[in-house]
């Protein structure tokens, strides 16, 4: 049994004793207690028995497929690849649940908590690919808002131009018209003024 001096002691160590400082430190002991990943509230990282290089391979082919535009379709993509990539994981964590020779079940509850793991990361998966779906839609439902409100401006316009080309010509065959009558109204005019010279040179042949 310890002593009260040695309890003392223990419990001033403790007090000295504040854990890892630096970053790097500190991360490696948030890891201490990392089992899987695949817990919906884990940070994601590829696991040492993992390939980074396929991890990477991966995301680029996601980002190939979608071609994220902004930070959000960033995002969305790379839950794609996480949890497509978490799926697998628990996938090949229920193999080690199965005896190799056999085929029979060796350990019910990791089997049971992989399996679900499975499904959430599936379910997950599925959800950040509807979400993205969604936000590319209403995105392109606005982008066709947009070109139908141009549209409708363009044809106002051309509405307009019409309009005001149709006026134009109106005001021109007026003065047309006007140009018309007092073309005639001149050549009456010449005319009578002919006639009236014709009339004044007969008269004074008779005087």
């Amino acid at each position: 049994m310890s002593t009260q001096a040695q309890i003392a002691a223990n419990q001033a160590n403790a007090q000295l004793s504040t854990g890892p400082t630096s970053e790097a430190g500190k991360a490696a002991a948030a890891r201490n207690n990392f089992r899987h990943g695949l817990t919906p509230r884990s940070e994601f990282w590829v696991l040492p028995c993992e390939s980074q290089t396929d991890y990477l391979k991966l995301l680029a082919q996601f980002q190939q497929e979608h071609q994220p535009e902004t930070p959000t379709e960033e995002t969305l993509v790379q839950a794609l690849a996480e949890h497509h990539w978490l799926r697998h994981r628990a996938m090949r964590l229920e193999e080690a649940c199965f005896d190799y020779t056999t085929g029979q079940i060796i350990d019910d509850r990791k089997l049971a908590l992989y399996l679900r793991y499975q499904t959430t990361h599936e379910r997950a998966f599925h959800k950040a690919l509807n979400d993205l779906l969604k936000l590319r839609a209403e995105k392109r439902k606005a982008e066709i808002g947009f070109e139908r409100q141009q549209h409708a401006q363009a044809d106002q316009i051309r509405k307009q131009e019409r309009h005001d080309m149709k006026k134009e010509r109106h005001k021109w065959e007026i003065v047309l018209a006007q140009y018309k009558v007092e073309g005639q109204q001149l050549r009456d005019l010449n005319r009578d003024m002919a006639e009236s010279e014709r009339l004044i040179a007969s008269m004074a042949q008779c005087r």
